[in-house]
């Protein structure tokens, strides 16, 4: 616990693909203190059958936040350039400004899970801390191997979201 009383987890994410586009998955590991002092944790992943790269980056700390039952403090690690400057380099903010235009005045991609990101957000407070990618990191090389295997599973998901375009 926090000293506002709000529970402290620590979530690790990352997202995969095979081809970009093609089949996809996510993984994220929660960790947080249980009341007898102990750490647990939990894994989620999920894989899809075509998708981006980018979008599994972004739906991995997504389904991470929307696991949370009550609000928290978080500090979330990502590889993700993408999502982390998006978030600490205020694109998000500007994008949600321009009417979801870039700088460039083109549509930003992926609006329909950076929406749900921000909703994710919301009642959380949340520090976004970026890791390299496939440099030892523990939690990190955990997240990549539940993606891949996530992509490499059975039942995989239509990313509803997902478009060629």
């Amino acid at each position: 616990m926090t000293e506002d009383n709000k529970p402290y987890v620590e979530i690790y994410t990352d997202g995969a693909c095979s081809g970009n586009p093609g089949k996809g998955g996510y993984g994220a590991v929660l960790r947080y203190q249980k009341s007898d002092g102990n750490y647990a944790s939990k894994e989620l992943s999920e894989g899809f059958l075509n998708t981006t790269n980018n979008r599994m980056e972004l739906l991995a700390p997504i389904v991470a936040l929307e696991s949370l039952k009550k609000p928290c403090k978080v500090t979330l690690t990502s590889d993700s350039k993408y999502l982390i400057d998006a978030i600490e380099k205020k694109w998000l903010e500007s994008w949600q400004a321009k009417n979801w235009k870039t700088a460039g005045k083109k549509p930003v991609k992926n609006i329909d899970l950076w929406k749900r990101l921000i909703s994710a957000m919301d009642k959380h407070e949340v520090k976004f801390v970026w890791v390299k990618g496939h440099a030892g990191h523990e939690y990190n090389e955990i997240c990549d191997r539940l993606a891949v295997n996530a992509y490499n599973g059975d039942n995989l998901k239509i990313d509803e979201g997902f478009s060629d375009n």
